[in-house]
């Protein structure tokens, strides 16, 4: 609860990859007082926030499927022209938070049917995880099936205790340099999957991987914490970075 009195009270401090421009856009966002935090426009001409940054494309019909005849729109209707870029989708400062840390996992909150997941965090591009994990997955004789951008299918080659073990991985950004990545079981045994993250896939992408769930100090931190009905100012402190 201490960290949620925080983050109501504006306090908090930055890890050191964030850069300055970023800093200054950040601390404005969570000034305390509404009436003094940065607006929407001011954030839209905000000149980091703009870097990399492309305005929606208005869309419109080809003149020449005007000049169609209908056998010919029949057979193929007139297209939408839109300017789309593939990106993985945003992970908020919440989920961030939940899925990171076992002592912050709100998910039984909202949830009423829990879910077998495994998440790293990673400087990597998406496109490289995902051709890193696509690798691995191969290499283990799993067959692979892309499900939507940054998303995929592995599935086991081998019969398991309740069929063949199959197994999403999805990339989600977090920052323009900070992606994560969730595993989370979709057929066979649980235990046969717990193995896998733990024998096969921990292993073979440990270059690729930042931080996994739970592997940080204020796991160890806040586990102490709890024995002592106090938390330590170093737990205190990793809530807070993890913003």
């Amino acid at each position: 609860m201490k960290m949620y009195r925080k983050v109501f009270k504006a306090e908090y401090h930055f890890q050191p990859w964030f850069s300055t421009d970023s800093k200054k856009l950040i601390s404005r966002l969570l000034v305390a007082d509404p009436e003094k935090r940065i607006t929407i426009p001011s954030i839209m001409r905000n000149h980091w926030f703009l870097r990399g940054f492309s305005r929606p494309v208005a869309f419109s019909i080809q003149d020449s499927c005007l000049e169609k005849t209908e056998q010919e729109q029949d057979l193929d209707s007139c297209s939408v022209l839109q300017t789309k870029v593939s990106s993985p989708e945003f992970y908020n400062a919440f989920e961030f938070i939940s899925s990171m840390s076992s002592g912050f996992d709100l998910s039984s909150l909202f949830e009423t049917k829990k879910k077998s997941g495994s998440m790293f965090t990673s400087k990597f591009s998406a496109s490289a995880i995902m051709e890193k994990i696509d690798g691995v997955a191969r290499g283990l004789n799993y067959k692979v099936s892309k499900v939507k951008d940054f998303k995929v299918r592995l599935q086991g080659p081998c019969e398991g205790r309740k069929g063949k073990l199959a197994v999403t991985a999805e990339v989600f950004e977090v920052a323009p340099e900070v992606a994560v990545v969730e595993f989370s079981k979709s057929a066979g045994d649980t235990l046969e999957y717990t193995k896998f993250c733990e024998e096969d896939v921990r292993p073979a992408l440990k270059d690729i991987v930042w931080t996994w769930q739970g592997d940080n100090a204020c796991k160890n931190d806040n586990s102490s914490s709890n024995n002592n009905n106090n938390s330590s100012p170093a737990a205190e402190d990793c809530e807070i970075a993890m913003l």
